[in-house]
């Protein structure tokens, strides 16, 4: 097949189209701007764009379908040359339907912990040697991309998204992947821009659920309220399958896990991540895999990138970085941490960096997101708020929405960076938290000064 992808460079995108490359088939595409890693991969297989702009030349009529990006605009030139000819036009989830309708799909849906339960279930299927599709928002140790097509295998793992589908099609992705078995780990407000009431938001998850397969089933988190509401108002004819947070203890900053065979020692740590396990294992166990593989498989995932990333360690210093960015993550990640390392000090450093986070409204969701840490401070850029054409937040806003007198705030980088560089460090966990990339912070100079 001959494809053609409007916006290439997107995280989702390029992964995309290195799969299609090494299934065989024909990949170019366009992008206006490609950043690393990125640039560097597409180039590495010879899919870099030759130049960066839109053309609507390099699509014509001899071409198979057309995939198309978020980044792209409605009114993008090479779009309209698409419609103009009639090609068949995906947004990247529709096309994944598309390479996965005869298979087995599965797909983990959830405001938070998606990722992670996505990353563990591969991570164990592929420490048994068991080969499955899959599409999973992060780069994992011992796979090479973060999508993977075949025509043979018989299991494809989604992890499902509620964010939009494509300039063209506002319907969230999970509503279009149709899974057999689905998994939902906890619901809590996000989008603030797309979905703009609770309400809205939690309707995105009851079709979800409602377009689970006939006869499917879904594994969902009973200890989140809003979770177990939504799957047990569903009148779709599937199985419903609870799970909740095992038991585990933690000790000398190791975090041990309840089994059958006696408590196993685990390289993740924190109360949501051991419920994310839980999730992971049923998944697991429905696609054939047995509970003592899982715990054998299981003790040696030591994380999806960017999610509770260990950076730096020495002596009793240690520095994480989290993608943790929606007040629910932000408080599990803190309070994870403080479970963890219950004797130092812990210093939280939050960086408000998404749409939702600057609307004075969705702040109130922060408080007490921040509580667990000893040291609270949040960075953000007044820039940042401009170029989203929101209304200014002031540093008050943000206190009393936090609910921390003490609460730190910096707006400025450079001041942010001295902060951080200037910390001693003895006897203190340090977490940063963002999806940004805390005003260019440089986390090597910050590992050297840790370990020296």
């Amino acid at each position: 097949m001959k494809i053609h992808f409007i916006a290439i460079g997107g995280s989702a995108m390029h992964n995309l189209a290195l799969a299609l490359h090494f299934k065989g088939y024909t990949v170019a595409g366009s992008d206006d701007v490609i950043f690393e890693p990125s640039a560097g991969r597409l180039a590495a297989k010879g899919l870099l764009p030759p130049e960066f702009g839109w053309y609507p030349e390099k699509v014509h009529a001899g071409l198979d379908a057309v995939i198309l990006g978020m980044h792209a605009k409605p009114d993008n030139p090479e779009l309209l040359k698409a419609q103009q000819l009639g090609l068949k036009i995906y947004s990247y989830p529709e096309f994944l339907y598309e390479q996965s309708k005869n298979k087995t799909r599965v797909v983990i849906g959830g405001s938070h912990g998606k990722t992670t339960i996505t990353s563990m279930i591969l991570h164990v299927l592929n420490y048994h040697n068991r080969n499955v599709d899959y599409m999973v928002g992060a780069q994992l140790e011992g796979f090479d991309r973060m999508v993977h097509l075949t025509e043979e295998n018989d299991f494809m793992v989604l992890e499902g998204d509620e964010y939009l589908s494509s300039p063209i099609d506002r319907r969230p992705k999970f509503h279009l992947y149709r899974p057999n078995i689905a998994l939902l780990s906890g619901i809590a407000w996000d989008h603030i821009n797309v979905f703009p009431t609770f309400g809205n938001y939690v309707e995105q998850f009851q079709i979800f659920v409602d377009g689970i397969v006939e006869g499917g089933s879904i594994t969902y988190n009973e200890e989140d309220p809003e979770v177990k509401k939504v799957v047990e108002a569903s009148g779709n004819a599937i199985r419903k399958l609870p799970y909740r947070t095992p038991p585990y203890s933690v000790k000398d900053g190791q975090t041990l896990l309840e089994t059958p065979e006696g408590p196993m020692p685990i390289e993740v740590f924190g109360r949501h991540n051991l419920n994310n396990l839980a999730g992971a294992k049923w998944i697991c166990q429905h696609m054939g895999v047995d509970e003592d593989d899982f715990y054998e498989a299981i003790s040696t995932f030591k994380g999806a990138s960017k999610r509770l990333e260990k950076i730096a360690e020495a002596g009793q210093r240690v520095v994480y970085k989290d993608f943790a960015h929606s007040p629910s993550k932000v408080a599990a990640t803190t309070q994870a941490v403080k479970e963890q390392y219950p004797d130092r000090k812990v210093i939280a450093c939050l960086e408000l960096h998404t749409y939702s986070s600057f609307n004075a409204e969705f702040l109130k969701e922060y408080r007490g997101a921040l509580d667990s840490a000893d040291r609270a401070v949040v960075f953000y850029l007044p820039e940042s708020v401009k170029i989203k054409r929101l209304d200014a937040v002031t540093s008050e806003q943000i206190s009393q929405a936090f609910g921390r007198n003490d609460l730190e705030i910096f707006t400025n980088a450079e001041a942010f960076r001295d902060f951080v560089l200037g910390q001693d460090l003895d006897g203190t966990a340090l977490l940063l938290m963002s999806s940004g990339n805390y005003g260019g912070l440089d986390l090597k100079a910050l590992k050297q000064r840790v370990e020296g």
